[in-house]
């Protein structure tokens, strides 16, 4: 299965913006959804958003904030993260399923968002 690697992420302030960034080893370009994940410790690892053929897919916390895309021709996808707030401070991660299995994570990229 397609492995990724994810980037982007850093420590930024309250209200500010991130754009991570999730490269495929290989083509995504038959791949019909792809979603990110992430993780605030502590907590659980929740689904943030997903990108479909044609929809996106986004929880209510993020709903207006953040946009998923992806390039095929780079086998990338993307997440722009505006209006960052404290509670959005995880590690972000890609993945090819939902819900998600214990297989094919990356080391994922930390968002940290100071108040």
């Amino acid at each position: 299965q397609v492995q990724f690697v994810e980037s982007g992420g850093g420590l930024v302030q309250s209200g500010g913006s991130l754009r991570l960034s999730c490269a495929a080893a290989g083509s995504i370009s038959e791949i019909t959804h792809i979603y990110w994940y992430r993780q605030a410790p502590g907590k659980e690892r929740e689904l943030v958003a997903q990108i479909g053929v044609g929809h996106t897919y986004y929880i209510n916390s993020v709903k207006g904030r953040f946009t998923i895309s992806r390039d095929n021709a780079v086998n990338t996808v993307y997440l722009q993260m505006n209006s960052l707030k404290p509670e959005d401070t995880a590690v972000y991660y890609c993945h090819l399923y939902y819900p998600p299995r214990n297989d094919g994570w990356g080391q994922g990229t930390q968002v940290t968002v100071s108040s």
